[in-house]
């Protein structure tokens, strides 16, 4: 099964660039999107019917915010959306898939770039986000947590380093806790097969940054480590630009 993670920064202004195009001629097994920014009814979903998708939404309350999505080939015998606390999944942040024994969720972690309230909101969320996924293992130990974790890592995963460290998303805290969910036993895919600098999923629209790869790995697939023997490759599809993310995929053996 090949798995895509896309933050589209919303969904109709990257149809307009080609997304459907886009879908149709890759056609991933299945594919989470984040920062839909849409509301019920307002997606073509006639489009993604026939090139094959199921299509499961967690929507924003608040208009043209948020949002995830997971287009599906072959349909989950169960979705569940949100993680049952309202603060979060009023912003449409979570959505799982559950197939068989292997359940693929789709995360999109809120940034805490617009100010000190919002990046006391995104610690908040983190703390409570590794408490549910500590849960959900219990029930479904077999995990692919695919999205946009609006946090880089290490000092690979983000141009100069040594310039951000006092910026939401690289902050000490952040990576921290980024640490601590890796060791509860989730492998970071893409790092799993490749330890290469500069490889990033995000560039800023200001100053060439993508044209100069001033860039930002901030979206992922963790898998759990019960998948490890599953995993078969793992990539970053940088060249496609329908957002100011681009695609990461990862290939599990389901």
């Amino acid at each position: 099964m090949r798995i895509f993670s896309y933050n589209v920064n919303g969904l109709r202004a990257a149809q307009a660039k080609g997304f459907n195009e886009w879908l149709r001629k890759t056609g991933p097994d299945i594919i989470c999107l984040q920062e839909t920014k849409i509301q019920e009814g307002q997606a073509d979903t006639a489009v993604l019917s026939s090139m094959g998708y199921h299509h499961y939404w967690s929507y924003a309350v608040k208009k043209g915010y948020s949002g995830v999505a997971i287009l599906t080939k072959e349909k989950p015998d169960y979705v569940e959306y949100g993680m049952g606390i309202s603060k979060y999944d009023d912003e449409g942040r979570i959505i799982r898939a559950d197939y068989g024994d292997i359940s693929v969720m789709c995360v999109y972690i809120p940034s805490g770039s617009m100010g000190d309230v919002r990046q006391e909101f995104k610690m908040e969320f983190l703390r409570d986000f590794k408490e549910f996924i500590s849960k959900v293992r219990l029930k479904r130990p077999k995990l692919i947590v695919s999205g946009d974790y609006n946090i880089c890592h290490k000092p690979i995963d983000i141009n100069h380093p040594e310039r951000h460290e006092d910026v939401s998303g690289f902050l000490p805290e952040e990576r921290a806790w980024f640490d601590e969910f890796v060791k509860t036993g989730m492998i970071d895919s893409f790092r799993h097969f490749n330890s290469e600098s500069g490889q990033y999923s995000w560039w800023s629209y200001r100053a060439n940054s993508r044209e100069k790869n001033l860039g930002w790995r901030i979206d992922y697939h963790l898998v759990t480590d019960s998948l490890m023997a599953k995993l078969r490759n793992a990539g970053i599809l940088s060249h496609v630009i329908h957002s100011d993310h681009c695609p990461v995929t990862v290939d599990v053996d389901f």
